[in-house]
């Protein structure tokens, strides 16, 4: 059974939120300020399990982060507990991969409110998208000044575009423009269908999560991101930047930014020193 008060606990909200679309979306800001975007067991060759008892395991009781097919079982399975009438989507990420049709290798919920339909991600590694309520047109901004929209009638059914500075986004998007963080349809996503999209992203070779190290966390205004040894924080509209070249360091930031507690040999299995 679902332990919601640990849960809640995790993400560091004390009431339970109202079934509504405001409970939803403070749902949703507290679980991606505290819970880490990550695929650092990708690269340790751990494997990523996202049956509901394996991802609470990590991403609750080993305050471990994840990637969306693990975020967006753990709040899947918050929303099932609070109430929400929901069920995942499966999405084409385009940032970053030019005219190339990439795989289905995001997923994300679609909850039902009083009869209408809501966006809700906590699981993209990029600036905090808010709930959105899914009509054509619709547009929200995050805390750091990025906005998003949502559009339809487009050769993949809908998409979430996206418009700010490349520093609140994972290490993708080359500009601060409108363009489409990931198109979908609204086609049932069945189980097997997110264990095969969450076994490419895992496995295959040309699987950005094979190739990099990212970890990222949204902050109160504004985002963080650590790309293999590439650091990068937009706050208040500013940046900073940096190039990590002591495993010390980099462990520490892991601790100290992103609430992630690795061990010196696992550092070093990362293979970036």
């Amino acid at each position: 059974m679902f332990d919601l008060d640990a849960y809640l606990a995790r993400i560091d909200m004390p009431a339970r939120p109202t079934p509504d679309a405001a409970g939803l979306a403070r749902l949703q800001h507290a679980h991606r300020l505290a819970i880490p975007f990550e695929n650092l067991d990708v690269i340790l060759g751990r494997g990523i399990a996202i049956d509901s008892a394996s991802v609470f395991a990590k991403l609750v009781t080993a305050r471990r982060g994840g990637y969306c097919f693990e975020q967006n079982r753990l709040f899947g399975d918050a929303l099932t507990a609070l109430g929400f009438d929901h069920r995942p989507l499966l999405a084409r990420v385009w940032l970053g991969v030019g005219d190339t049709v990439p795989p289905l290798t995001h997923t994300f919920s679609l909850v039902s409110v009083a009869g209408q339909d809501w966006v809700a991600d906590p699981g993209f590694g990029g600036s905090y998208a808010p709930v959105m309520p899914l009509v054509d047109g619709a547009e929200a901004e995050a805390p750091d000044g990025a906005r998003f929209r949502l559009r339809h009638g487009a050769a993949h059914g809908w998409t979430l575009e996206r418009h700010g500075p490349a520093a609140t986004t994972d290490g993708r998007g080359g500009h601060d423009g409108w363009q489409v963080q990931y198109s979908f349809t609204l086609a049932t996503a069945h189980d097997s269908d997110l264990a095969m999209g969450n076994f490419w992203s895992a496995t295959a070779p040309a699987s950005r999560f094979r190739l990099h190290r990212i970890v990222s966390i949204i902050l109160p205004h504004g985002f963080a991101t650590l790309t293999d040894t590439a650091y990068r924080r937009h706050a208040a509209g500013k940046d900073s930047a940096g190039t990590i070249t002591d495993p010390r360091v980099y462990r520490m930031r892991l601790g100290l930014m992103f609430g992630i507690a690795l061990d010196e040999q696992e550092v070093a299995a990362l293979g970036l020193f």
